[in-house]
């Protein structure tokens, strides 16, 4: 309780940045809608989040190490709080697309920010316990964030402003924090040909499933819409696939631990084509099947991420999880780049559920991917295998300051380069 009452200010910041960031980025493509944007153009806005996020975990640490902490933190959740309301005063999709840019730099930033003084707060006696509080108050801020649209209406300029408002109190917690500020925040570098050496099906998977959970996360409110879906409905789905998650990933955690990693993943891909081309045919004959195939299909799709970061530290050196866990969210978020605009594309021309199409394609692609590494290379015992770590990790709420706070970090040497 006293390491939880240390750092309350700290987990109430990031609380909010989540909550904020969970209305945000479920009102835009609502709103969107609403005005008429085209598929491209909402899909174009998932890529200039991931693009502005990646960004952000790159160029932050290089502001923060100029100005400070605080003064960082402060500019870019301000910075946050007004484009939320340019959202609102510049109803066209080319001035959102960049706007959503700006967003994804700001939140990765402001999340890293807070994320470092957790790491720098924990010790190797509570960082395990204070990632799981920190996971778990991200969920539920995210979820909390989504589920706010039940109650009014999105083409409104009501859940712009809040939305404001909750990016503007995020700054509060860190800026009257007497918390001394930490070390240099972890900046994300990629090294391939490291990454590809450790683990090959690491670097498809991960960006495979960057592929898939990037064009659920944009444009599953639009396929929502598009198949005649309410917005309460609509936010209670999403809200669930992301809930789904993180339960979903207690009993795959267990079965990755005694199993093959790799063999996890074939069945969570072979489950998520499953639930995927379902709802390619059927989404839509029913609200209530349509909620509910959503919401084993989220908890298949987020419950990957955290088994290729298993699978990878297997093979890591001693000293390497944080480079290559690094650097597998530098690919992850590329996959989350490409994903929207595929998905986009076909359903312009095609149809919604043509956005599981190419879920399922990628879903494919690292199945068949797994079962070739399998015949190539033997599985890690279970006895040389790294602990698995539950985590909900999306687009949105992963950095590389969220890797340094994981647990299994704690061997790694300080200040490397990932």
């Amino acid at each position: 309780m006293s390491s939880v009452v240390s750092i309350a200010a700290l987990l109430a910041g990031s609380g909010l940045l989540l909550l904020a960031g969970g209305l945000h980025g479920l009102l835009l493509p609502l709103a969107g809608l609403a005005q008429g944007f085209s598929d491209a153009s909402l899909g174009l806005l998932g890529a200039g989040w991931a693009l502005g996020y990646m960004s952000g975990c790159l160029g932050v640490p290089v502001i923060v190490k100029r100005v400070g902490h605080v003064r960082t933190f402060g500019a870019l959740a301000s910075l946050a709080a007004i484009t939320v309301l340019l959202n609102l005063l510049f109803r066209d999709a080319a001035v959102w697309i960049v706007l959503r840019a700006v967003t994804g730099f700001c939140f990765s930033g402001a999340a890293m920010i807070v994320e470092s003084w957790l790491n720098e707060r924990s010790t190797s006696q509570t960082r395990g316990r204070i990632f799981g509080l920190y996971t778990m108050i991200n969920l539920g801020a995210t979820t909390a964030g989504q589920l706010l649209l039940t109650v009014g209406d999105p083409t409104g300029y009501v859940f712009f402003v809040l939305g404001s408002i909750i990016y503007s109190l995020s700054l509060l917690p860190t800026a009257l924090s007497t918390a001394a500020s930490p070390q240099p925040l972890t900046q994300a570098r990629l090294d391939p040909k490291k990454l590809w050496k450790n683990s090959p099906i690491a670097v498809v998977a991960v960006f495979m499933v960057g592929v898939s959970n990037g064009s659920f996360g944009t444009l599953g409110a639009v396929y929502g819409r598009r198949i005649g879906l309410e917005v309460p409905d609509i936010a209670i789905m999403m809200s669930l696939a992301l809930l789904a998650g993180a339960l979903i990933q207690i009993p795959v955690g267990m079965l990755s631990d005694r199993l093959d990693r790799r063999l996890v993943l074939v069945g969570l891909a072979v489950t998520a084509m499953t639930f995927g081309s379902t709802l390619s045919f059927f989404g839509g004959t029913s609200p209530t099947l349509t909620i509910a195939l959503i919401t084993g299909f989220g908890g298949v799709i987020y419950s990957m991420y955290p088994v290729i970061v298993a699978h990878a530290s297997d093979h890591a050196e001693p000293g390497d999880f944080l480079r290559i866990s690094g650097g597998l969210l530098l690919i992850f978020g590329t996959g989350t780049m490409v994903g929207p605009l595929l998905a986009s594309g076909l359903m312009t021309y095609t149809y919604p559920g043509a956005l599981f199409q190419v879920t399922a394609a990628a879903h494919l692609s690292m199945m068949l991917f797994a079962l070739l590494r399998m015949r190539q290379r033997a599985p890690v015992a279970a006895s040389e295998k790294s602990d698995f770590v539950l985590a909900v990790s999306t687009a949105q709420i992963t950095t590389p300051e969220t890797v340094s706070l994981d647990p299994r970090s704690e061997t790694d040497e300080t200040g490397g380069d990932i």
